[in-house]
């Protein structure tokens, strides 16, 4: 990781957020912790606590446990403590909503002198509502796309457009190098555990099972093309309790299309890197439009094209970096003529502006800035 620029003075800063387990917030937030270590700036995450508190530890920063996660109107008893924890810090980021509101009825009764400078992320495209409106109240609010920042102006046409600052998600290309090849050894075992996808043109959907991911279109789209090219589909991501009636029918389908030999689901993977490079496309078929998705800028990172609707922040990413790769909403039939047209004659992305660098120099620049910029009276 590049180290980002060292400031001239020193910032103390609290990320908060409900847990940090798994996830992209949680994972947005490791990053940001540790490019203020790297950068020489004193970095604590307040939240409920969970499996990457060791890493965040182990990495230089520090952690505040509290319930912070539980949305309970007793949670508002944090509040008073909250104002006693937050005080000493420069700057708080807040990066969820329920947290948000108890850091924000704890900021806004501090003197505002000397209160600590308040940043939010909205992360993603939530129900309009008072409980969503806190992630707006922030003196600098970060929109992690253009989707998401005109879903702020539309949405809360009060908030100033001065407060509001575009900065996308990223990648390294340290851990996603382009023109990344597997190793012998894992090709070995891969086809040895998936011997039905040997030599076969690989289309994979890295999507958890859940409905609103497009699985059902990725079925048919395998189905239609098995009739012209030898196609196996991989499906990384696992599924809830919740969804096992869904996965269920999408093993279904399978047999219905007569594809269950050109499909394997393949459950959560620590070997993505490999995948996307095994990859001779990868898919993001969402039903609904998506704030980001690093999924893309993974792949593209190692040189895998990327298929999805356009619209969403699939629509910014591929813009950029494949267009060739946007396919109407829904026109399950321009789907399928562009993957047939990528797999005949392919095409190769651009090189990935969406770095993980990027990211974490504009973040802790908008602390920075913020930071230094006059108070307001709010």
């Amino acid at each position: 990781m590049a180290t980002p620029t060292q400031n001239d003075s020193t910032l103390s800063v609290l990320q908060v957020l409900p847990e940090l387990n798994t996830g992209g917030v949680e994972r947005g937030t490791i990053e940001i912790a540790r490019a203020l270590v790297a950068a020489g700036h004193q970095s604590t995450v307040l939240s409920n606590g969970g499996y990457q508190v060791d890493t965040l530890l182990q990495e230089g920063s520090q952690h505040i446990t509290l319930p912070v996660h539980r949305k309970s109107l007793l949670s508002l008893r944090l509040v008073n403590q909250l104002r006693e924890v937050i005080a000493p810090f420069d700057v708080v980021h807040i990066r969820s909503r329920m947290p948000a509101w108890l850091i924000y009825l704890a900021w806004r009764k501090m003197p505002v002198a000397t209160r600590p400078r308040l940043i939010s992320t909205v992360h993603g495209l939530y129900s309009v509502s008072r409980y969503s409106a806190v992630m707006t109240k922030a003196e600098r609010v970060i929109a992690i796309s253009e989707v998401v920042r005109d879903y702020i102006f539309d949405n809360y046409p009060d908030t100033p457009e001065a407060r509001v600052q575009l900065i996308y998600r990223g990648v390294t290309p340290d851990e996603f190098v382009p023109g990344y090849q597997p190793s012998d050894a894992w090709l070995e075992q891969w086809y040895s555990a998936y011997p039905s996808s040997r030599n076969r043109k690989i289309l994979l959907m890295p999507a958890r099972i859940t409905r609103w991911k497009g699985h059902e279109a990725y079925l048919r789209l395998i189905a239609g093309l098995c009739r012209r090219l030898d196609v196996h589909g991989v499906v990384v991501g696992e599924h809830g309790k919740r969804q096992a009636r869904f996965f269920k029918q999408l093993q279904q389908q399978c047999w219905d299309l007569g594809i269950e030999d050109h499909v394997s689901f393949v459950g959560n993977r620590r070997d993505m890197v490999e995948l996307y490079a095994l990859a001779d496309l990868s898919f993001n078929l969402s039903t609904h439009a998506e704030p980001f998705g690093r999924t893309m800028i993974e792949s593209m990172s190692i040189g895998t094209p990327v298929v999805a609707w356009n619209y969403g922040g699939a629509s910014e990413i591929l813009r950029e970096l494949f267009p060739a790769g946007l396919v109407p909403v829904q026109d399950e039939d321009a789907l399928l003529a562009t993957c047939l047209k990528l797999l005949t004659q392919p095409e190769q992305p651009s090189p990935n502006s969406f770095t993980l660098e990027r990211m974490q120099q504009q973040t802790l620049q908008a602390y920075v800035d913020l930071a230094a910029s006059p108070r307001e009276d709010k």
